[in-house]
């Protein structure tokens, strides 16, 4: 089971690009907003585990 930290880069319309925190050099994930906490903002952190995330500090 993937468990893992991801910054949101950029916001576009109805996707977020995030970047891994453990592995910066791996290419962006695409990641329909959707998907994510509905008060994301560019630069925030999530935490992705059992196929959610959750904005950490």
């Amino acid at each position: 089971m993937l468990v893992c930290d991801y910054i949101v880069e950029s916001i576009d319309g109805d996707y977020a690009h995030l970047r891994r925190t453990d592995v910066p050099d791996e290419e962006l994930k695409l990641v329909a907003r959707a998907l994510l906490p509905f008060d994301i903002v560019e630069r925030s952190k999530l935490h992705y585990e059992m196929m959610q995330y959750t904005i950490i500090d």
